[in-house]
């Protein structure tokens, strides 16, 4: 965790406090979670938090919070709102203000990055987790047998476990990358100069999210994807919009580009890809990979107790979230395609519910019954909740609203962008929905309320938006639906209404 200024050192006090002592395992534990990322700290803090007893243990081999405190959710969204302030400025003259100068100290930048990251990690602290009376360990968990975790030496009995360890960088097997040397999301964030020269590799929500920003900050970046489009698994039109703005942004883009080697020259690490039939090459200072992740499986030693799994997919689990041993669980990035941090969240909870207050299998809840959204954190950003029209298996109606519509949108000259819904065909019950704004991050849970509580697109237009907002996007979309209804049938009644009225 570099580099080692007072906010690193108050972290690492926190989420591995150097002079931590293990505790004398207890005879038999209700509950051992291994891994301290979102998932585990959920399950086992929800679990101890009740007040009934429980005897929970969590092991953890490096940094209580996990990826999403530590390498993840709050310092990439800590870099991207000061690169989100360099683009205000930088598109502020169309709004009439005009700045003279711009200037990114680009050592603030990660200083205050460290702050912040500092001071949420409190809430995940292992003195916290032992104040509510959990069993914390620092090592590398093991299990020996069906019941039984290694740990530091210690052995852990317990009645039921989890697995939440979580998931890592992909590191490409490109011929040279390794001796180059490269940056992930787990050392990017350790820089405290910007580089000037920035190859990203992957253009998922990952790469774009930090290519944008170290544009923004200052890189000259170049960012290569294997595919035609950027951002290929969400809404063509959404990925579309964010792929013009990168290019809007001066950022470099290589589509189709398939890497084949890097090599250390005197000028840099020199990437050659092939497109197509063409070959080409830049020269750069760092190289970032953002190209997926993977489950951290190996070493837990799953095969010897019958938990069968992928390396690439990661735990096999059930709907239930229990293993192939029913006794064990796992929630998060191990297991789940949801890699989002409010997933591993909403699946610890399913985890509480079966393994400890479902008795003969009883009142369990279901992975497949959440309603997840997500949100790729670009400008503008990408909100996304349910099915995509490719994937529906029934006729579907799309709704679609351009945020050029929305008057608040054009006073803030924000107007890239839609509101778009999916609705089963003959009806407002709403399958999903794709928003494309600046806001699409705080707006998506609109939808997303109404879809968990069974409300039709249609109802949406009985609740009264604060105007002006760009969330009146929304309801605008439930104007247009409630448009459909209307027939020569149902014209006639109206105009017979409106004369004997």
């Amino acid at each position: 965790m570099q580099p080692l200024d007072t906010y690193n050192r108050q972290l690492l006090d926190r989420v591995h406090p150097p002079d931590w002592a293990n505790p004398t395992p207890q005879a038999e534990y209700d509950l051992v979670v291994i891994g301290a990322g979102t998932a585990g700290l959920v399950v086992a803090a929800g679990s101890a938090g009740l007040g009934i007893g429980l005897k929970i243990a969590l092991i953890e081999r490096e940094y209580m919070g996990g990826d999403c405190l530590n390498v993840g959710c709050v310092p990439s969204k800590c870099l991207i709102r000061s690169a989100r302030a360099v683009g205000e400025i930088q598109s502020a003259a169309r709004l009439g203000v005009i700045a003279q100068a711009l200037s990114v100290d680009f050592g603030v930048v990660m200083e205050r990055m460290r702050r912040v990251r500092s001071g949420i990690s409190e809430n995940d602290s292992a003195e916290r987790f032992k104040n509510l009376g959990i069993d914390v360990f620092f090592g590398e968990a093991k299990f020996a047998d069906k019941h039984t975790i290694e740990v530091a030496g210690q052995k852990l009995r317990f009645k039921k476990a989890t697995i939440a360890s979580g998931a890592r960088a992909v590191k490409p097997p490109v011929p040279g990358l390794a001796e180059a040397g490269f940056l992930t999301n787990e050392t990017v964030f350790s820089l405290t100069e910007c580089p000037k020269r920035l190859a990203v590799i992957g253009g998922g929500p990952i790469g774009c999210e930090l290519a944008q920003a170290f544009h923004r900050l200052g890189s000259e970046v170049t960012l290569l994807h294997k595919n035609q489009q950027l951002l290929d698994k969400e809404d063509p039109d959404a990925a579309a919009i964010v792929q013009a703005q990168l290019v809007q942004d001066g950022l470099q883009l290589e589509l189709n580009a398939n890497l084949i080697k890097v090599e250390v020259t005197a000028a840099g690490k020199q990437l050659t890809w092939r497109s197509g039939t063409e070959t080409q090459s830049i020269v750069v200072d760092e190289i970032l990979i953002g190209a997926g992740r993977q489950p951290n499986v190996e070493n837990l030693n799953l095969e010897a107790i019958g938990v069968e799994y992928d390396l690439r997919k990661g735990v096999k689990v059930n709907d239930y979230l229990q293993t192939t041993q029913p006794h064990i669980y796992a929630a998060g990035d191990v297991c789940m395609d949801w890699k989002f941090t409010h997933a591993a969240d909403f699946a610890a909870r399913i985890v509480i519910k079966n393994a400890l207050f479902a008795p003969f299998g009883l009142g369990k809840s279901k992975l497949s019954g959440l309603t997840m959204p997500w949100v790729t954190y670009t400008s503008p950003e990408v909100a996304h909740v349910g099915l995509y029209e490719k994937d529906a298996q029934v006729e579907t109606t799309t709704i679609m609203v351009p945020m050029s519509s929305v008057d608040r949108a054009l006073t803030d000259g924000e107007t890239e962008g839609f509101v778009k819904v999916l609705l089963r065909k003959g009806s407002d019950e709403i399958l999903g929905a794709t928003i494309v704004s600046n806001h699409a991050g705080e707006m998506i849970s609109e939808i997303t309320t109404a879809m968990v509580n069974k409300i039709g697109l249609g109802k949406l237009a009985a609740v009264i938006h604060p105007y002006p907002t760009q969330a009146d996007a929304i309801r605008k979309a439930a104007d247009a639906y409630r448009k459909t209804l209307l027939s020569d049938w149902t014209r006639g009644l109206l105009k017979l209404l409106a004369k004997l009225s």
